[in-house]
């Protein structure tokens, strides 16, 4: 069975470990929820189910039940504050929690690196203009960056992408290992909308930062059907992707930009509970 630090849904681990024991003896569902000190004996398999949830309290028995101790069950602990969390603010809480434990036991998190990359704009930012700048210090990158942002921490990104083999480094200068970074895993997603966010923040104070001979803004409001919507959808990834290949090709990078596609409603649907 995998270990613990390899799972995002609490959930999934313990059905994996039901799963583990009974293919290898006649453990049950009743013979899990006594171990974890529930009367229900279906208890277990419902929260597997997600027709309920375990409080803190049960995490921690569960968690005993299943043989883990140490930085293993306070990681499943925090595990389920993490798949509980109501806003992405706490996800990020409980997911840096999950980061901190793995990184202090040395054990690598499946998607970790994406994360971290993801949560924060001084990534990527960092990533394009580390290896046209050769020899610079951090505080020489750090200057060149509009948003507030300090030589220790453009240290920090640097260290960081090199170990995450985003970067490598050549000397005194960086190479772009890998031109591309994804996942679809739900944690890379709350940093995405972290990242969204603080984009789109840095976009509006753009409008009043740069000449509009530096920056681009344009709009459209429009009224159109759900058919619409998915056609403009396949045109802006096409878009995209054109975008995307005239940057790779590009002979030299001058400025770092970043460009936000956004397409949103205004008004909620006929059935606003569908919304």
């Amino acid at each position: 069975m995998k270990p613990v630090t390899e799972y995002e849904d609490y959930r999934m681990y313990m059905q994996d470990y039901y799963n583990e024991r009974k293919r290898v003896s006649s453990f049950s569902w009743r013979e899990f929820t006594r171990a974890s000190g529930f009367s229900s004996p279906t208890y277990l398999k419902l929260v597997c189910e997600g027709k309920t949830r375990l409080s803190p309290q049960g995490a921690e028995k569960v968690g005993e039940a299943m043989s883990l101790a140490g930085f293993e069950l306070e990681y499943f602990k925090t595990m389920v504050t993490y798949c509980h969390a109501k806003t992405d603010q706490e996800r990020k809480i409980a997911y840096d929690a999950m980061l901190e434990l793995a990184a202090n036991n040395k054990v690598k998190i499946v998607d970790g690196d994406a994360f971290k990359y993801f949560e924060s704009w001084v990534h990527p930012v960092v990533r394009e203009l580390a290896p046209v700048m050769p020899g610079a210090t951090p505080g020489d990158i750090a200057k060149r960056c509009w948003q507030g942002v300090t030589a220790g921490e453009v240290r920090e990104s640097l260290d960081f992408m090199v170990r995450a083999g985003l970067l490598k480094k050549n000397g005194d200068a960086y190479v772009q290992a890998d031109k591309h970074l994804k996942s679809s895993s739900n944690v890379v997603s709350v940093a995405l909308r972290t990242m969204h966010r603080e984009m789109a923040c840095f976009a509006q104070e753009a409008i009043g930062q740069f000449l509009s001979s530096e920056r681009n803004f344009t709009g459209l409001t429009m009224g159109i059907s759900a058919e619409d919507y998915k056609q403009i959808l396949l045109e802006l990834d096409t878009c995209r992707k054109k975008i995307a290949q005239i940057a790779l090709n590009s002979r030299g990078t001058e400025r770092v930009y970043r460009l936000n596609l956004q397409l949103f409603p205004l008004t909620w649907g006929e059935n606003k509970d569908d919304a």
